[in-house]
């Protein structure tokens, strides 16, 4: 299993070059499908992200830190939140999904298009070992069904995304996204592309790097949680997903147009 800072990885990608961080981030979903944590799938899906994130600058930006600040609101203020986890989630950042549930108090579950309980097991042993206390999704008594799609990941945890108000769904599908936001929750994403169906489906899009968003956001929860509840609504309440996604794709637009007037 692939841990930051192993010696096959820094020997594979030496710190000194200039992709660095993007090569380490590849390994990781390599060594998760060595694993048997990702789907084949999922490289390509890496891959689409990664282009965005280039398009982005490859950092954290404005809208990305409004939504982050938004999403830390909404988790403090919700009253059964959960973090759904898939396998490449669960490849890129699984210590820094279970900080972030812990310091929101949300529940954890996995949640898979590609679906196989070789899989499924597989993540909930590396949650575990980053820290995680209880995994949901993985116990076939406490399936239910979430109405509005016909993919694997229609099945929930009875307990956990079914009963939950707000979800928090990493690197996520547009149908279930939908369908979640039809039963009600309220649906916070990580994705890379604004023009996605999941981007403009969700009610808070982080447009940003999970790698880098997800440690953000726990360390907004924590920066947040003692703020009244009132101030809390309110920066919920300010916060306009359509607009910041506008913002995103500005922030595209204008770093393509440095780079054409540097060409």
């Amino acid at each position: 299993m692939w841990e930051p800072g192993s010696l096959t990885t820094r020997r594979a990608v030496p710190r000194s070059h200039p992709r660095a961080e993007s090569l380490l981030i590849r390994s990781r979903l390599v060594d998760g499908f060595d694993s048997g944590l990702v789907a084949r799938e999922g490289l390509l899906a890496q891959g689409r992200g990664e282009a965005f994130d280039y398009l982005l600058g490859e950092k954290t930006g404005r809208p990305a830190r409004r939504a982050i600040r938004a999403a830390a609101a909404a988790l403090l203020l919700a009253k059964s939140p959960i973090v759904s986890i898939n396998g490449n989630a669960a490849a890129l950042c699984a210590a820094e999904l279970v900080s972030l549930s812990v310091q929101a108090g949300a529940k954890l579950e996995v949640n898979l298009f590609y679906a196989s309980k070789r899989r499924e097991q597989a993540i909930a042993r590396m949650l575990k070992k980053c820290g995680a206390r209880e995994v949901l999704g993985i116990n076939p008594a406490s399936s239910a069904r979430l109405h509005g799609t016909d993919s694997a990941r229609g099945r929930v945890d009875r307990d956990g995304i079914l009963a939950a108000d707000v979800v928090v769904v990493p690197l996520e599908d547009g149908d279930r996204t939908a369908a979640l936001r039809k039963a009600g929750k309220t649906v916070i994403t990580f994705d890379l592309n604004p023009l996605s169906r999941t981007s403009q489906t969700a009610h808070i899009t982080i447009v940003d790097n999970i790698t880098r968003a997800a440690g953000l956001l726990a360390a907004d929860i924590q920066r947040m949680a003692g703020k009244d509840r009132r101030v809390l609504r309110q920066t919920v309440s300010d916060y306009n997903n359509r607009s910041n996604l506008a913002e995103s794709i500005a922030q595209i637009r204008n770093n393509l147009a440095r780079r054409a007037r540097l060409a």
